[in-house]
């Protein structure tokens, strides 16, 4: 009989609705059932396409003796993080604090006052390499609780006080300059694998955040150095098997050094990220490796995770059917034998395509199996031959049981999806992919926003065309007002600037302290034990350094002095953690950057069916210059609140042909009606 969580429409929530595990959805229900049978709350969180978290499900909450302890002991609650990044978030803060490490699936352990008391993440069902079993660590938790419930209780309330001793205020810090940016390339430099790219070892993330700081650094600066591991650690990530050599598309992380064994899981965040750094790496180098990865990413994200209603699913997962056993399994859609290879192209196609994509007799992967990548000492082959082994693989790969999806809409990762479309699409002449970009804007604004209760919000989720019950937190504002941004300058539909507004408005409202301070919730939302705000950028932007993009890029546009003040007062987390931790603040490094650029303000006047006006518009787009913000339209628009764009404002044509004006710092260089001269004019502004 399903429970509690079968009227859910989280993914995974869903996946644990037939457990026999009783549980109850992240509620006041849930703690006040807790409170009423005087027992200590089980919360146990994770996500749809977290391996570990289907083994520990499959292990334990399917198991019906594990269940019965577990019901007769405790409210159990389970908690989609994707849904709920506030409640991860606050509960991740003190498992790290406690055991120095976190990770998914989280396993804590509440009073009914939603206090936390015992961490963990996975427990086997077994004891195992050091690790007590689920069992134990239940029957454990359970003695405490009923032998001594008073030192249970001083434990809970003293890990609430350490934790609200840690509220964040780096307003005060103030801006960062070039010395801290300075400061933080040298770090990157020291953490960088020069033989293998990326930063740090194994298990080693793709650093997309940490790459654009590096490009727009380049693009300020000249230095060839940022430049180098820019181009250095994409060409690897994309020769490597973290990245799709079929299908296009990156996986989640590389278990080893090299780039070659991938967690297989594929988030809507990273290709969505990663396809907009491969195009702007493309447009700094032309490099043509970095056009085919963002292409293939882009299309991917298309071909793979969009729905129906036009938006992007959150993930595919991990695990899939393995075809000879009938068992879920990590990699199994993606690895390959020789032999494999060789049923499907014959012999002499199938022994190039285990040289070409590293695929050994011994394997690199389980199993005998390997993952396809493309290694510097492979043979040389001709690339059409190349492209139809591809092909042909692909078709093959497509018969197998392929990874399930997670449907969820997440607004913050949609609004990043936007925004590497609508370039890429700019970019590459593929209008198509502005549609889609287009298309998920429109969802956002249809099913997410919400005016019409008297107090304008954003929904964190949707599905099915239908928005979920979980408020927006600050990176879905953030986001997808970055992705409207992006979107505005690449279509000149100011509706879209308008949109951003509205979203940045509801940041300086709703998200910020008096002092500039932000958090993650709104002051509205939910209290928990600590109302979360972490700035650092880890798998996505951080909702403090992508706000501080947002409100940046808007004010920009518009000239408002609010909106610049508290983008400068939020990159005060730049200035403390910048030159000390770089990999881990990427994107406010990389605002910073736009920051200091000014950044350029562009406008563009001229008839939309003129090809002049198209050339001038495309040369903006692929102007260098950190977060420069373009606006595109026609001339003679009166200044006003009613201006779509207000750069447009009183921009006139000279001598009646399509003009571009370029501005910085309140400074503006003489209008051009050449693309040549505008490219000159966007690049370096160095002293």
């Amino acid at each position: 009989m399903p429970n509690r969580l079968a009227d859910e429409t989280s993914p995974y929530l869903l996946q644990h609705a037939d457990n026999p595990v009783d549980w109850w959805p992240w509620s006041p229900e849930a703690f006040a059932k807790a409170r009423e049978r005087g027992v200590p709350v089980l919360l146990s969180v994770g996500y749809s396409s977290c391996h570990w978290c289907h083994v520990m499900a499959h292990e334990s909450f399917e198991d019906e003796r594990t269940a019965a302890y577990m019901n007769e002991h405790f409210v159990n609650v389970k908690v989609d993080r994707e849904e709920r990044p506030d409640v991860d978030a606050v509960y991740m803060e003190a498992v790290q604090a406690a055991t120095g490490q976190g990770g998914w699936p989280m396993t804590v352990f509440l009073t009914a006052d939603a206090e936390p008391f015992y961490f963990g993440t996975y427990f086997p069902p077994e004891p195992r390499h050091g690790m007590a079993s689920f069992p134990q660590v239940l029957e454990g938790v359970h003695t405490a609780w009923t032998g001594r419930r008073e030192e249970v209780a001083e434990v809970a309330q003293k890990i609430v006080r350490d934790l609200a001793g840690r509220q964040l205020d780096y307003g005060k810090a103030g801006a960062p300059g070039p010395e801290e940016l300075a400061q933080a390339l040298l770090g990157l430099t020291r953490d960088y694998d020069a033989a293998r790219g990326g930063f740090g070892g194994a298990p080693k993330f793709p650093p997309s955040m940490a790459i654009e700081f590096l490009l727009r650094h380049y693009a300020r600066t000249g230095a060839e150095g940022a430049l180098q591991m820019a181009a250095d650690t994409c060409e690897a990530m994309a020769r490597g098997g973290i990245y799709d050599q079929l299908g296009g598309g990156f996986a989640r992380y590389s278990v080893d050094r090299d780039w070659i064994v991938p967690h297989f899981e594929k988030m809507l965040y990273d290709n969505a990220l990663l396809c907009r750094v491969y195009a702007h790496l493309w447009r700094t180098t032309g490099s043509a490796l970095a056009r085919r990865v963002a292409l293939e990413t882009a299309d991917f994200m298309v071909r793979e995770l969009r729905t129906r209603e036009g938006g992007f699913a959150s993930a595919l997962d991990a695990d899939s059917e393995d075809p000879d056993t009938g068992e879920h399994v990590e990699g199994a859609y993606y690895a390959w034998t020789p032999a494999q290879l060789r049923e499907v192209l014959g012999d002499a196609d199938g022994e190039l395509a285990a040289a070409c994509f590293g695929v050994t007799e011994e394997g690199t992967f389980e199993h005998g199996t390997s993952v396809l990548r493309l290694p510097q000492d492979g043979p040389a082959a001709d690339a059409a031959r190349l492209d139809g082994i591809r092909a042909r693989l692909l078709a093959a790969r497509d018969a197998r049981p392929a990874p399930g999806r997670d449907d969820k809409i997440v607004a913050a990762w949609n609004g990043l999806a936007i925004a590497a479309l609508a370039e890429c699409g700019a970019y590459f002449d593929r209008p198509d992919l502005v549609e889609r970009a287009t298309e998920a804007a429109d969802l956002l604004v249809r099913v997410h926003f919400d005016a019409t209760a008297g107090r304008a919000r954003l929904a964190r989720t949707s599905k099915d065309g239908r928005a979920g019950a979980n408020a927006g937190v600050l990176e879905d504002y953030a986001d997808v007002a970055e992705g409207f941004l992006a979107l505005a300058g690449v279509t000149g539909e100011g509706v879209w600037l308008e949109f951003a507004g509205f979203l940045t408005d509801l940041i300086l409202d709703r998200f910020t302290a008096e002092d500039g301070t932000l958090y993650d919730t709104a002051h509205d939302a939910e209290q928990l034990i600590r109302r979360p705000q972490d700035p650092t950028d880890t798998a996505a932007p951080s909702g403090w350094t992508a706000a501080a993009g947002a409100l940046l890029s808007y004010a920009a546009h518009t000239g408002s002095q609010a909106h610049r003040t508290a983008a400068e007062r939020a990159l005060g987390v730049v200035h403390a953690l910048g030159p000390r931790a770089p990999r881990f603040i990427g994107w406010g490094l990389a605002v910073t950057e736009a920051m200091l650029d000014g950044p350029r303000e562009i406008a563009v006047v001229g008839h939309p069916d003129d090809p002049a006006t198209a050339a001038l518009h495309r040369t903006a787009l692929l102007g260098p210059a950190p977060g420069a913000v373009v606006a595109v339209g026609l001339p003679d628009q009166k200044a006003g609140p009613e201006a779509e764009f207000p750069l447009l404002s009183e921009r006139t044509l000279v001598d009646g042909s399509p003009t571009a004006y370029v501005c910085r710092h309140f400074v503006c260089a003489l209008p051009t009606t050449d693309p040549a001269e505008l490219a000159e004019q966007l690049g370096p502004a160095r002293p």
